[in-house]
Formats: C-alpha cells, structure tokens, sequence
C-alpha cells in the first residue's frame, strides 16, 4: 500500500511540474531510479511518463487554459456574429421601411390619379346626361305639345259634331213639333 501512495505523490508532483513546464523526461528517470526495486513497476510508470511527454508534445492534450483560450475565442466570435447579425437586421429594416415608404408614395400617387380619372369620367357622364336628359325633355316638349294640338283639334271636331247633331237635332224637333202642331190643326 505504501508503494501506491508513493505513485499518487508522485503523479501530484508530475501535474504540479507539467503545469509548470519542467522537463518530463527529467522526471521519468527519477521515477524509475525511485522504483528500482521493483523493476516492473519503474518500467510502467517510466513509460507511461513518455507517452504523457509524446501526447504533450503532439499538442494532443487540452490544458484548461486551452480550454478557456477556446470558450473565450468561441465566445467573442459568437458577439461579433450577433452583433454582425444584428446590424444585418436593422439594415434589412431600414431597407424595408424605405421600400414600404416607397410603395406607400407609390400607392397614394396612383390613387390621386385614380380619383382624379374618375372625378373626369364622372363629370363627363354627368355632362352627357345632362344633354341627353335636355334632348329628352326638348323631345317630351315637344311631343306634349303636339299631343295638346291633337286634343285641341279632337275638341274642335268633337264640337263640331256636336253643335251639327244639336243643330240637326234641333231642327228635327222643330219639324216634328211643325209637321204636329199641323196635324192637330
């Protein structure tokens, strides 16, 4: 047991060194000049030093600070996208305000002239109705008057008539009353 907590102590130390930046190969060799009593063990432990050393040396082992250089690298990428993205959507805003502005103008401009066309149309109906209703009322003119000249005339014949069947009428009486008046004489 005593032997194990020899290599947790000198695992600790092996962290402490590394982190420092001390020569690891230095460090094996004290490692296994500590365990040559056990042979075995010095060989393993000096070992698995050189395969530590080899992954360091590949850059295949991430430090925290590595880590932590990453996060703060991600993370100031991360705001310069968003703040990159954020102005791409006020400038898109803008655009949009500017275009909506535009057919907004647009729109109120066709309108005015859509007004205007139709207040032009519409004067011009009334206008032509105004002629036709005046031709219209010219002709009724003078179709009453005619028709009045035709009634005046029918009164006129009707009056005639008249005073032609009480004038025969009249004088069918009379001759009646004569050829009597005769008779019972």
């Amino acid at each position: 047991m005593k032997k194990w907590g020899t290599y947790i102590v000198y695992y600790i130390e092996y962290n402490s060194i590394f982190k420092e930046g001390y020569n690891i190969m230095g460090y094996a060799l004290k490692v296994y000049e500590a365990f040559k009593d056990d042979e075995i063990k010095a060989k393993v432990l000096a070992e698995f030093i050189e395969k530590v050393e080899e992954a360091i040396n590949n850059n295949q082992v991430a430090t925290q600070q590595d880590l932590h250089v990453q996060e703060l690298k991600l993370t100031k990428e991360i705001k310069e996208a968003e703040l990159r993205l954020t102005k791409e959507i006020e400038q898109v805003r803008a655009d949009l305000s500017i275009e909506i502005e535009k057919v907004r103008s647009d729109l109120s401009v066709e309108i005015e002239k859509v007004r205007s066309d139709l207040s032009v149309e519409i004067e011009k109906v009334r206008s032509d109705l105004s002629v036709e209703i005046e031709k219209v009322r010219a002709s009724l003119s003078i179709e009453i008057e005619k028709v009045q000249a035709e009634v005046q005339r029918a009164k006129v014949s009707i009056l005639k008539w008249l005073i032609g069947l009480l004038l025969a009428q009249t004088i069918t009486i009379i001759s009646a009353m004569v050829g009597l008046f005769q008779v019972l004489k």
